[in-house]
């Protein structure tokens, strides 16, 4: 490795969007990949793209673990769950104190970017990009009451929450801003509706239908599922909701977020091993789904030549790693264990 503007950077990287493990020497100039060459003298560290955490809500960082009781309504449903009783109550600075620590966490494990909802209208949007200013992230804020003409794009929490859905939406669509929507979270009552608007993606699709699943597939709109969270907010208590292995087997893109950071902690690689322990879903299409994300940005964080650096670097040999016969299986079921990562992040 050497200075900032020219790097090389050897190791088993997985390469590519099906991250084909191979031993490589990656060449960045300015941040950016120029060649990709195999090398039989690269040495055993693990180089893999980084994470890009597609659901978040880090403004709820400052609600950590407060008693959970009650429906998913009286928890987390606007306007008057407890998640925006608390809020409601916070200061600005713990707001945005919050919101960096949590992304501090999630850049120390390998995660360069995130798709958040933000609360709070314009002043909630801009206390996220001040919470974030000067870190090596990569955020896509989705604002509410207003926020989503400060940001990166419309989040709506279910179609049954807002009165006004279709005015909401068409004056998001003729402003051109991204369009995501919560769906299919305690039933698949609003998941029709949410699609009829062909937004950018959907979050959750818990108890989604086939027909449903297939209408995203058809239309390529991407589906990220938080499984944890919907664990832990009991809308499920089987592996065949959400149906992740039926959106696979159809054809629907597949990315992964973590939700709530007042239940959940935004670390990627403690959601991954739960989504291949409870669902039994491959470690490489689990690991896909953890960066596959970052195509919501104009580019994705998969290594490729022409792409922007965004990956970590893993030394097996710092633990029992060392013995890993599968880099894509340990990251995947064994991340959880490894206490940092060696990041290579560009904007």
């Amino acid at each position: 490795m050497r200075d900032k503007n020219h790097q090389i950077i050897s190791g088993k990287a997985l390469i590519g969007d099906d991250l084909s493990p191979l031993q490589v020497e990656i060449i960045i100039e300015q941040g950016v990949i120029t060649a990709i060459d195999e090398s039989n003298k690269a040495p055993d560290v693990w180089i893999c793209p980084a994470f890009f955490n597609a659901h978040t809500h880090l403004g709820d960082t400052v609600a950590m673990d407060c008693a959970i009781s009650g429906n998913l309504e009286s928890l987390v449903t606007p306007p008057k769950g407890l998640k925006h009783r608390i809020l409601a109550t916070i200061s600005q600075e713990d707001l945005v104190k919050g919101i960096r620590k949590s992304a501090q966490i999630m850049i120390n494990r390998g995660c360069a970017g995130c798709a958040d909802f933000r609360e709070g209208g314009i002043p909630g949007v801009n206390a996220f990009r001040r919470a974030v200013k000067n870190l090596q992230f990569h955020p896509l804020i989705f604002g509410r009451d207003g926020g989503e003409r400060a940001g990166d794009g419309l989040g709506i929490s279910s179609v049954r929450d807002v009165s006004d859905i279709e005015r909401v939406v068409n004056d998001a669509k003729k402003a051109g801003t991204r369009i995501a929507f919560h769906a299919g979270e305690k039933d698949d009552r609003d998941v029709d509706t949410a699609l009829s608007y062909d937004p950018d993606f959907i979050i959750h699709a818990t108890h989604a239908t086939d027909a449903q699943l297939k209408r995203c597939a058809d239309n390529d709109i991407p589906i990220v599922v938080c499984p944890q969270s919907n664990w832990i907010l009991s809308v499920t208590s089987s592996r065949v909701n959400p149906p992740i292995r039926r959106m696979l087997d159809l054809g629907c893109r597949l990315f992964l977020g973590t939700d709530n950071a007042m239940f959940v902690q935004p670390d990627m690689f403690a959601e991954m091993a739960f989504l291949h322990a409870v669902y039994k879903i491959d470690a490489e299409d689990v690991l896909q789904s953890a960066v596959s994300g970052s195509y919501l940005l104009q580019e994705s964080f998969f290594i490729k030549k022409g792409a922007q650096a965004n990956f970590f670097i893993l030394d097996p040999s710092r633990s029992n790693l060392i013995f890993s016969k599968n880099p894509i299986a340990s990251i995947v079921k064994r991340g959880t264990s490894i206490s940092s990562c060696k990041n290579v992040f560009n904007s």
